[in-house]
């Protein structure tokens, strides 16, 4: 994109024909590349049909002004793009230590990497071994000012510009053959290759850019929110005898009485009515009551302005319903065959519309006036007041009860200021009673909440007690039932062995007969105990135990001969070092189907094993 911006440029076509070592090549080439060139000086950079009158280059540097990427195309400064399927003409580029070479126009143009945002570095790679960050400099400085050049060991560097947009003009050069002087050494030319390069410095500077017009965007809001909100109320004063004396005034004036009541109503909100300000709130909650009179005043004014409203709006409705008679009579009157044999059809189509139309207006507005007088009849019905004499007496009458209500006003005033002073009086000799018995309620007070604290944890103790008796019962019971059970077991066992051992003398049995039958009580009390504890094992209480049990399976399973329970904790502490070698022994225990017992070796060797046994369980099943 970038090289099909610079190309965008006008090249006449005399200049594709000049000769490479004419002096006006260099300057056509910088002209392309929008750069001043070297040993030309006050060369133009570009045609005059393209350039900013009267533009200083230096101006940005003086105060600031990003400056303008002349090849931005839509600037003003660049036509627009040509079309893709012309090739783009390069020429050569001599600089004071090299000479650039166009490459091959009829290849394709040289790949570049995405674009990262604000990228200001370039990446430069196929330099000539011997060509040195002076020369790169040279080069690339005319594409705009270098903040830095990172050289490698290898033919490659990093080049980082002031600017973002140098870094098109530095894509541009992409593909150029650069050469040394006039030496034809391998280590003194290549191929360039400029490409966009990711760099922590410009993405910082782009976030903080990024940043920075956010937050000029959130002010912008800010300000537009703080525009078009409405303006909040006043700040209500604090209560004080003083600001109540001036509410008072404010609130028998009439033009400041909104104002003043909606103090009064924060005030009494706020809770600042006591025993002390009662009757200063009770003579302003008087005067708001006078407004009322005054209100009820208006109210009548504005009924009677409606109702003349409402009159010259019945006699203004009814000069219009006259209008709409006399338009329909028009219309009925050119409808008939006197006159409506000389229209035309279409003439006649629309006087027909036209009359509908203001039939249907006129029945509107004639229903509308029949109904204004509907409601007016009824009102005269309800009123009734033609032939009452009450209502000239209400007219004669209306000052003395003016009188009258002001007269009550002021007596129920007096009696309310009466009941206050009461209540105070009750109020100062309830407190004078209650101050010695302030703090002898404080201390009872106190230790009856001691005391339900007490209780309360006595009778969550005995509780607690109480269940762990209930477990210990249950237990002992269970533990006496198994030794009942061995002792008769035991009895059992003793006989069988005295009865062997006599038919064992009898009949001249050597000695491995009586280990064999040693064996076999032995394995009559496992079988004996297996059938205990499976009465007695409970399920599996958590997760951690199955999956102690599977583990332990597995490694059984492996050591058909089993392993005594210091090889097996030994390997289980590898997994988790917390557990306990009495924790997997009672494990085992709980699960007599899946493991057993059982003991080897003779004398000082005997030892003890378990076994995974769960198969043999599914098989005898």
């Amino acid at each position: 994109a970038a090289a099909d911006g610079l190309g965008s440029i006008a090249i006449d076509t005399t200049q594709l024909n000049m000769s490479v070592t004419d002096p006006t090549a260099w300057a056509t080439a910088m002209n392309n590349l929008g750069m001043v060139p070297v040993g030309l000086a006050g060369q133009q950079l570009v045609t005059d049909s393209i350039c900013v009158p009267g533009f200083d280059p230096s101006l940005s540097m003086m105060t600031g002004i990003t400056p303008i990427n002349p090849m931005i195309p839509g600037m003003g400064l660049v036509p627009p793009p040509p079309p893709t399927d012309v090739p783009v003409v390069k020429e050569i580029i001599h600089c004071k230590s090299c000479t650039l070479f166009p490459p091959n126009p009829n290849l394709p143009p040289p790949s570049t990497r995405e674009r990262p945002p604000g990228c200001k570095t370039v990446f430069v790679g196929g330099l000539p071994e011997n060509a040195t960050e002076e020369i790169i400099q040279e080069v690339f400085e005319q594409c705009g000012d270098i903040t830095a050049i990172r050289k490698s060991k290898k033919n490659f560097c990093h080049i980082r510009f002031a600017e973002e947009f140098m870094v098109d003009k530095a894509i541009y050069l992409s593909g150029y053959r650069m050469r040394l002087g006039s030496s034809t050494d391998k280590k003194d030319s290549g191929r360039l290759h400029v490409d966009f390069a990711q760099a922590r410095d410009d993405f910082y500077e782009w976030e903080c850019k990024q940043r920075m017009l956010a937050r000029e965007e959130r002010h912008r809001r800010k300000m537009e929110e703080d525009r078009l909100r409405p303006p909040s109320p006043p700040a209500i004063m604090h209560y004080s005898e003083h600001e109540a004396a001036l509410l008072a005034e404010k609130l028998k004036d009439d033009s400041k009485f909104s104002e003043a009541i909606t103090v009064l109503l924060t005030w009494i909100e706020r809770g600042e009515v006591n025993r002390r300000s009662a009757n200063q709130f009770y003579s302003m909650v008087q005067s708001a009551n006078s407004h009322v009179r005054r209100l009820m005043n208006e109210k009548a004014a504005h009924e009677q302005e409606m109702e003349q409203a409402k009159e010259s709006f019945k006699n203004a409705l009814t000069g219009i319903l006259t209008q709409f008679e006399q338009i329909v009579a028009v219309f009925n009157a050119s409808t008939r065959q006197k006159a409506w044999d000389h229209f035309s059809k279409a003439q006649r189509k629309n006087i027909d519309i036209w009359r509908k139309h203001s039939e249907e207006l006129r029945n509107a507005h004639s229903e509308q006036l029949m109904g204004i007088r509907r409601e007016e009849e009824m009102e005269m019905s309800d009123d009734d007041s033609g032939d009452n004499p009450s209502k000239k007496l209400r007219v004669d009458d209306s000052a003395l009860a003016a009188q009258a209500y002001a007269l009550k006003e002021e007596n129920d005033s007096l009696r309310w200021q009466l009941d206050a002073y009461r209540n105070e009086v009750e109020l100062l000799k309830q407190e004078k009673g209650q101050l010695f018995r302030t703090e002898e309620s404080l201390t009872k007070d106190q230790q009856l909440q001691f005391l339900q604290q007490t209780m309360q944890g006595m009778q969550q103790q005995l509780l607690s007690i109480q269940e762990e008796l209930n477990n210990k019962k249950s237990e002992l019971e269970q533990a006496k039932e198994e030794q009942t059970h061995t002792q008769a077991m035991l009895k059992v066992l003793q006989e069988q062995l005295k009865s062997a051992k006599e038919l064992a003398e009898i009949n001249g049995h050597d000695e491995s007969q009586a280990n064999e039958i040693n064996v076999l009580t032995v394995a009559l009390v496992n079988q004996d105990r297996e059938k205990n504890s499976e009465k007695r094992s409970p399920g599996l209480k958590s997760e951690k135990e199955a999956l102690l049990i599977g583990i332990i399976s597995t490694f059984l399973h492996v050591h058909p001969f089993g392993a005594n329970i210091e090889y097996l904790w030994s390997y289980m502490q590898q997994l988790d070092s917390r557990i306990s070698a009495n924790e997997i022994e009672m494990l085992l225990m709980k699960l007599p189907r899946m493991f057993k017992q059982e003991f080897t070796g003779v004398g000082a060797t005997l030892e003890k094993r378990w076994k995974f046994c769960a198969f043999e369980g599914i098989k005898t099943i």
